[in-house]
């Protein structure tokens, strides 16, 4: 009954309603939210037009760090997902970086109807020095968060097998990891229904 839900809802209206550059910027809503973050070109914006059936909700760009605000989408006036600027792209000029990581910082701890951030990870590469800082800055803020690989369509299943037990290994002592990962490939749709069941089942509690 909860997928036959959760996939009506995410076939249902999603609207870009703000996108914030500062904080007095983010939307006075009470919604539930849960936001995507990641590095540069990890493919958010395919997960998120992918996740909600659309072909330009997010936008794509091959060039990193386009996403500079975090913008705000309301899905069938139930949840809003929050798209946050890629990180770590090191072409970015340092006031910038320092810019969005402020933001960032002050939505996250900020945010009482934050119910978790899902942490996009390329899973060709696993999880980088960046993507660690970013964890220790949601276990800080006892902000709950899993992780999503993504791309496993590039991958072979022994490489990509490494990669999750890698990722899990590292993920045990954090307090304020999910102790599920989520594989997704947006080119193949995979791990899609069990993201959508979640996002679902989180904004209904």
């Amino acid at each position: 009954m909860a997928h036959d839900e959760a996939r009506k809802l995410f076939a249902g209206p999603c609207e870009f309603i703000a996108g914030a550059t500062t904080p007095d910027r983010l939307p006075d809503t009470t919604l539930p939210e849960v936001a995507f973050a990641g590095r540069s070109n990890v493919g958010k914006s395919s997960l998120i037009n992918t996740l909600t059936n659309r072909n330009s909700l997010a936008r794509t760009s091959n060039t990193p760090g386009r996403t500079q605000q975090i913008n705000f989408f309301n899905l069938g006036y139930q949840v809003l997902l929050v798209d946050l600027p890629g990180y770590g792209y090191a072409k970015a000029s340092k006031k910038i970086v320092n810019d969005w990581n402020k933001l960032i910082r002050m939505y996250l701890r900020g945010r009482q109807q934050l119910l978790r951030v899902y942490l996009l990870i390329d899973s060709r590469h696993g999880l980088k020095p960046v993507d660690l800082e970013t964890m220790d800055l949601l276990d800080e803020s006892a902000v709950s968060y899993q992780i999503v690989l993504t791309k496993i369509d590039k991958i072979k299943s022994d490489e990509l097998h490494k990669v999750y037990q890698s990722t899990i290994d590292k993920i045990k002592r954090r307090v304020a990891a999910h102790p599920e990962i989520i594989k997704t490939s947006a080119a193949k749709g995979l791990g899609f229904e069990a993201l959508r069941d979640e996002i679902y089942q989180l904004s209904n509690q």
